[in-house]
């Protein structure tokens, strides 16, 4: 289609550079041969001076011509049709030079005048179709040139009206592809920033799961290892200062201390393979919370209670994990820091929500002293508040110098669906807060 346009377009251009020349020759030809029979003497003088001024107007025209619409361009048309007017005046067959006002009116004059350039030529062609030249000689003639131009106003106007249309497809059509055009060039601009927006997105992603994982892996390793090391050195310490008094107590503690190195081996593989600890995985929550409490009060001396409120349910097993570990994590603070004589541990069900409540009566501290938990290092309340929030849950702590320690953790009621493994820390994930560490 453009091929065709372009042909066309070219077709054009090569009638409006040649076929005034060829009109006018071809109309003063015709004039020359039958100058004896309509051309008087007057008439012939006449066309010998209007016929070397149109030549010349047309010259000076393809030497210099001008934008559609611009003052030269108007005058050539009007002093161009003032000649052909005067050359059909002296011999009608001079009409075939005039007719070129139908086809360039649109190309000199403005789009408001263009109209009046088609009726000066349709008077011209009238004049010469009407059988006397101009002026008509008669009524009849005047008559006759009446109904001719009437026929050539007619077909002025609906090739005009069909220009126009053409016109204004024309300019729809190429206001459309300017559109399409501009729209590729931003959607091409749009999928080149998405393209370098996902890559960059993957890359973030890419780094927010090796920071998850590191961080997760961290405090798995503290609240395994670490604190398995922790109980063995302590117990390692009683054998020494009961080895020489009491035997049988320090086998106990031997007892202890290799039981403790057995349980920190298992539960270091099971958080590398992601696992859930191996106290849930035979038991509930309120069961491996019940054994937990059970074996760190006989481990610490330090009285302890474990209640459960509300109707136990099966949880997602991220859920499970994540309140058993900061038990695990409560628990050995207040062992090592809290001084105490006697802890409660409460795991309330609420509908939606589930609690677990640490307390203890130690000699308290203030929260307000402690360093900013920087995800790593200390793994204590921060490490805490870190578990809660990556499951949408939260941490609060209530304590004072003297006035003990209370810990409470509260997350949403998310239960085990049907098939669900023994493998944590995917779908519940929410990322890795900050808070302050004990």
């Amino acid at each position: 289609m453009k091929t065709g346009e372009t042909t066309a377009e070219q077709w054009w251009e090569r009638f409006f550079r040649h076929g005034p020349y060829a009109l006018l020759g071809l109309a003063a030809g015709v004039s020359a041969v039958t100058s004896g029979l309509i051309m008087s003497r007057t008439d012939v003088y006449a066309v010998a001076v209007l016929f070397p001024a149109a030549l010349a107007l047309q010259l000076l025209w393809s030497r210099f011509p001008a934008e559609q619409g611009s003052p030269a361009a108007q005058c050539h048309f009007v002093v161009r049709t003032l000649l052909a007017l005067g050359l059909t005046w002296c011999n009608p067959f001079f009409s075939i030079y005039a007719v070129l006002g139908y086809f360039d009116s649109g190309r000199l004059l403005p789009e408001r005048r263009v109209r009046a350039g088609l009726l000066a030529t349709a008077v011209i062609m009238a004049g010469a179709q009407s059988g006397s030249g101009l002026p008509p000689a008669t009524f009849m003639n005047w008559v006759v040139f009446g109904i001719v131009l009437a026929v050539h106003v007619s077909l002025t106007m609906v090739f005009a009206q069909i220009g126009n249309r053409e016109a204004e497809q024309a300019r729809t059509r190429t206001d459309t592809i300017t559109a399409l055009e501009s729209a590729n060039a931003r959607l091409e601009q749009a999928l080149a920033e998405n393209a370098g927006l996902h890559a960059q997105l993957l890359v973030q992603a890419r780094e927010a799961g090796v920071a998850d994982e590191r961080s997760r892996l961290a405090a798995e390793i503290h609240d395994t290892i670490a604190q398995g090391l922790t109980g063995i050195i302590a117990q390692l310490q009683a054998v020494t200062s009961t080895a020489g008094t009491d035997p049988a107590l320090a086998g106990e503690h031997l007892a202890r201390a290799a039981a403790l190195a057995r349980h920190s081996l298992g539960e270091a593989r099971r958080s590398v393979h992601n696992l859930v600890p191996s106290a849930l995985e035979h038991d509930d929550l309120p069961g491996a919370l019940k054994k937990t409490v059970a074996t760190w009060s006989e481990r610490t001396g330090v009285r302890a209670e474990f209640t459960v409120t509300g109707a136990a349910e099966p949880l997602h097993d991220e859920v499970g994990a994540t309140l058993l570990r900061i038990a695990e994590e409560a628990l050995a603070n207040a062992a090592r820091h809290a001084g105490a004589s006697r802890a409660g541990i409460t795991l309330s069900y609420m509908g939606d929500e589930i609690s677990l409540d640490v307390r203890d009566d130690g000699r308290g501290f203030d929260p307000a002293a402690l360093p900013p938990y920087r995800g790593a290092g200390g793994f204590g309340l921060g490490g805490m508040r870190a578990r809660a929030e990556r499951i949408a849950g939260t941490v609060e702590v209530e304590t004072g110098p003297g006035l003990g320690t209370a810990v409470c953790a509260r997350v949403p009621m998310v239960r085990r669906a049907q098939g669900t493994s023994a493998q944590y820390g995917g779908p519940l994930w929410t990322g890795n807060p900050h808070a302050s560490s004990r």
